[in-house]
């Protein structure tokens, strides 16, 4: 039983390590605004298009920056989501074995 454990703590581990290498991205104003994240939720970056600072104002930046860094986030927790849920099935398909199923 300790050996499932602590394959499902190398295995959530290993989660955490590939979602650090997937990227996602969150873009506002038809892509002037650009946000480049881990499926982790770490930002890496902010692209601004300069021909967006013509007609700009700060709260204008401060709103639209908001909306990409979410549209990121959202797809982080998306793919997040998908990677935990594959690993608990697999995880819960290795604990049936313990239990006669």
């Amino acid at each position: 039983m300790f050996d499932k454990l602590f394959q499902a703590q190398q295995k959530a581990e290993e989660i955490k390590k590939r979602l650090d290498t997937i990227s996602v991205f969150g873009e506002a104003e038809g892509g002037l605004i650009k946000v480049e994240a881990t499926a982790n939720k770490e930002v890496k970056a902010i692209t601004i298009d300069p021909s967006f600072y013509e007609d700009a104002d700060l709260e204008e930046l401060e709103e639209l920056l908001t909306v990409a860094v979410n549209k990121a986030m959202q797809q982080a927790e998306h793919i997040s989501q998908t990677e935990m849920q594959a690993a608990t099935k697999d995880m819960l398909g290795g604990l049936g074995g313990m239990f006669g199923q």
